[in-house]
């Protein structure tokens, strides 16, 4: 199995920053693209970013221009950098991995990582 461990989310103020880590662990052969989701109450899971394994990007149009995602694939781990942080953006934060695995390949998921973003 491939496990992903998300951190960094927390409490900030509105127009500041948090950098969100994923890490992947467990027999891992390749992965594939990783991305980040998030869901708020009463709000359906939306995709925020996603990279694929050779750097090619793609952001939700909310979030264009303020969030960066990247990763390092010698550590397995995907990041995103949250700037100018809006109330809006408050949701569940969830990393999302393609990984090929001992186990054949499938789509994992984190815990989440709350953000809230509030004065």
């Amino acid at each position: 199995q491939v496990q992903l461990v998300e951190s960094g989310g927390g409490l900030v103020q509105p127009g500041g920053s948090l950098r969100l880590s994923c890490a992947a662990s467990g027999r891992i052969f390749r992965i594939n693209t990783m991305a980040w989701y998030r869901q708020a109450p009463g709000k359906q899971r939306e995709l925020v970013a996603a990279i694929t394994s050779g750097g090619s990007t793609d952001y939700a149009d909310s979030v264009k221009g303020r969030f960066t995602i990247s990763r390092d694939n010698a550590k397995n781990t995907v990041y995103l950098q949250m700037n100018s942080l809006k109330p809006e953006d408050t949701a569940a934060y969830y990393c999302n991995a393609d990984a090929s695995s001992s186990y054949g390949r499938g789509g994992y998921w984190g815990q989440g990582t709350q953000v809230t973003v509030s004065s």
